[in-house]
C-alpha cells in the first residue's frame, strides 16, 4: 500500500538530486575549462598567471580575516581611561604638588611649571581613531573592499560589510566631535582664534572614507583614508599636550555643554530616522541585505559616543556638579551602554508585528531614540 507513496518520494528526490548536480557542474564549469586550459600552456604562462592566483588568494585571505576578526572590541572600553581619576575641569589649571620641605637648609628647589587638566573628549576622540584606522584594518578604502563581490558593492550584500558599517559609525561621532572642539569647545566665545591643531584634525576627519592609494574620480594616485584619520589622531593629541601645559584653551562653560549635547542629539536623530525608513518600508527579515548595513553603522555611532559622553561628563564635571545633572547624566550613561548589550549574529528586519523573524532595526532604534531623549531632557535642565 505504501509503495506508491515511497516511490514517489524516491523519484522526487532523485529528481532533486539529478537539479543539484547540473546546477553544481554548471557553476564549475568554467574553473573545469579553465583549469584544462592552463594545464596545457608551457611554463611561461603558467608561472604570472599562478602567482597572480596566489597573489589573488592571499588578499581574499587578509580581507575576510580584517572583516571578521575585530580585535580590542569591547563595549566597557571607556573603564581604560580611567574617568573617575579626573577631579578637575577640563582646561582648568592642577593644584601644584606641595615642594619637599629640606632638612639641610638647601635652596629650595624651582617650582615646577604649572599644568592643566587634559580634555578626556579628545583623549577619548584619538583612541577611537586608533582602534579604527591602526589597531584594525580600515575595511571602507580597503582595495577588495572597493571592487566588490564580482562588481556588486559590498553593502548589498549580507557578507563581509559589518564591521565597515560599524566603523562608519564610529568614525560618524568623531567627525562631529571633532566639529564642535574647533567651533566652540576649543576656543573662548566666538571672537577668539581657532586651534590650529584641532582645525587640522577636523579637517582630516571629513577625508573621503573610501580613498585607496589609487582613484579614478578624479584619475591617479591619492592619500587613502586611514593616513588623513592617523594625522588627525596626531593632531588631537598635539592640542592635548599644548593644553595639559597650559597653552591651549578648552572653554567648559554650560551653554557650550548645551551645544555639544544638542548637536549628539541631532546626529542620532539623523540616524533613527535612517533606522525607521529601512525596518518601515523593507521587511525581509534576515533577507534584507541592507538592514545589517543600517544596524552596524548605528550600533557603531553609539559605541562612539558612549566614550566621548563619558569623557564629556569628566571634562564638564563643574557645570554637572553645579547643576546637580550627576544622575541623569549617569543615566544618559546607562542607556547608552544598555544598547551596547545588542549583538545579534544575523540581523534581521522583519515585520514589526511579525513573530517568526525579529525586527532588529526597531530594537536599535528604541535604543537610539532612548538615547536621545535622556540628551533632549539633560539639555533642558540645563538652560533653565
Amino acid at each position: 500500500m505504501l509503495d506508491p507513496v515511497i516511490a514517489f518520494f524516491r523519484r522526487t528526490f532523485a529528481a532533486l538530486g539529478r537539479g543539484v548536480s547540473v546546477v553544481i557542474a554548471w557553476l564549475f564549469w568554467p574553473f573545469r575549462a579553465a583549469n584544462g586550459w592552463y594545464r596545457d600552456r608551457n611554463i611561461l604562462i603558467k608561472a604570472p598567471i599562478g602567482a597572480a592566483l596566489v597573489l589573488l588568494v592571499g588578499l581574499y585571505g587578509y580581507f575576510v580575516w580584517q572583516t571578521q576578526v575585530w580585535t580590542n572590541f569591547n563595549p566597557d572600553y571607556v573603564t581604560n581611561y580611567k574617568l573617575s581619576e579626573r577631579t578637575t575641569s577640563a582646561g582648568q589649571e592642577l593644584p601644584a604638588p606641595t615642594p619637599a620641605v629640606s632638612t639641610t637648609g638647601a635652596t629650595p628647589a624651582v617650582a615646577a611649571a604649572k599644568t592643566c587638566q587634559s580634555s578626556a573628549i579628545v583623549d577619548v576622540a584619538a583612541g577611537l581613531i586608533d582602534y579604527n584606522v591602526d589597531q584594525n584594518a580600515w575595511i571602507s578604502s580597503m582595495l577588495l573592499y572597493r571592487l566588490g563581490l564580482f562588481g556588486m558593492d559590498w553593502d548589498s550584500t549580507p557578507f563581509l560589510d559589518n564591521k565597515a558599517s560599524f566603523q562608519r559609525g564610529v568614525n560618524q561621532a568623531v567627525r562631529r566631535t571633532s566639529v564642535e572642539l574647533v567651533d566652540s569647545l576649543g576656543r573662548v566665545r566666538g571672537t577668539s582664534g581657532i586651534d590650529n591643531d584641532l582645525q587640522s584634525a577636523r579637517g582630516n576627519l571629513q577625508f573621503d572614507e573610501y580613498s585607496w592609494y589609487f582613484g579614478l574620480n578624479p584619475f591617479g594616485p591619492k592619500t587613502p583614508s586611514p593616513s588623513y584619520y592617523r594625522a588627525a589622531a596626531e593632531s588631537l593629541r598635539k592640542f592635548n599636550t599644548s593644553l595639559s601645559q597650559c597653552n591651549s584653551v578648552f572653554d567648559g562653560r554650560a551653554d557650550n555643554l548645551i551645544q555639544f549635547i544638542d548637536r549628539i542629539a541631532n546626529d542620532i536623530g539623523g540616524t533613527s530616522a535612517i533606522l525607521r525608513e529601512r525596518s518601515e518600508n523593507y521587511n525581509g527579515g534576515w533577507f534584507d541585505t541592507r538592514a545589517d548595513d543600517r544596524f552596524w553603522f548605528a550600533y557603531g555611532q553609539l559605541y562612539g559616543y558612549y566614550g566621548i559622553l563619558a569623557a564629556a561628563g569628566a571634562d564638564f564635571s563643574q557645570v554637572i556638579r553645579e547643576r546637580n545633572l550627576t544622575s541623569i547624566w549617569n543615566d544618559t550613561l546607562m542607556q547608552t551602554r544598555a544598547a551596547l548589550r545588542i549583538q545579534p549574529s544575523i540581523i534581521s528586519n522583519g515585520d514589526e508585528s511579525g513573530w517568526i523573524m525579529p525586527s532588529h532595526l526597531a530594537t536599535m532604534g528604541f535604543y537610539v531614540l532612548r538615547v536621545r531623549s535622556n540628551l533632549v531632557e539633560l539639555r533642558s535642565v540645563l538652560d533653565r
